[in-house]
């Protein structure tokens, strides 16, 4: 969906920037719902960093190392060659946390353009991903991604995505679902 972000009136721009933007997003979370990862690898740029951290209980004092950063330990520290390389690997179907693949349902709210710096837009988004695999296998995430949204076209490519999970202990079996 494409819209003209050149009117002259800034509260116009802004809310048709978010539509743009919610729309992108509403898009993304189709695509991994049906598991269409080779579309949905190509939604981000070539020097994207796909980061999600680990997070420990810390005391309020400490709060600024409740999160692994970059370089240490994380759940996905990845850029777009090992995206492409998870999508393959489930492409091939002897992804064995995959076979029979997930059920899964991507609810994105609270999206919001935190900063626009003219191609880039840094955006903050709530999630809660759905994933029910096999008989009785369920699991639920739910956190904030902090994303570099480039404009591309007449959309956008994910540079930077952060996933910072609510949890600090993760009861799946395997964590292959994408964020």
């Amino acid at each position: 969906m494409t819209f003209d972000l050149t009117t002259s009136n800034p509260e116009s721009r802004a809310m048709l920037l978010q539509h743009q933007v919610e729309q992108f997003y509403y898009y993304e979370a189709a695509l991994l719902d049906n598991y269409a990862l080779d579309k949905w690898v190509e939604l981000f740029s070539d020097d994207t960093h796909y980061f999600m951290p680990i997070r420990r209980t810390r005391l309020r004092r400490e709060l600024d190392q409740e999160f692994t950063k970059p370089g240490q330990a994380a759940y996905f520290d990845d850029d777009k060659a090992t995206l492409i390389l998870r999508q393959r690997k489930f492409a091939t179907g002897t992804a064995w946390a995959e076979d029979p693949p997930s059920r899964t349902r991507h609810l994105i709210s609270n999206i919001r353009i935190t900063e626009d710096r003219g191609q880039d837009l840094d955006v903050e988004s709530y999630f809660h991903v759905y994933r029910s695999r096999l008989r009785s296998d369920v699991d639920s995430w739910v956190g904030r991604r902090l994303d570099v949204l480039r404009k591309h076209d007449d959309s956008f490519l994910i540079a930077r995505r952060h996933i910072l999970l609510d949890q600090t202990i993760l009861l799946s079996r395997n964590l292959s679902t994408m964020f």
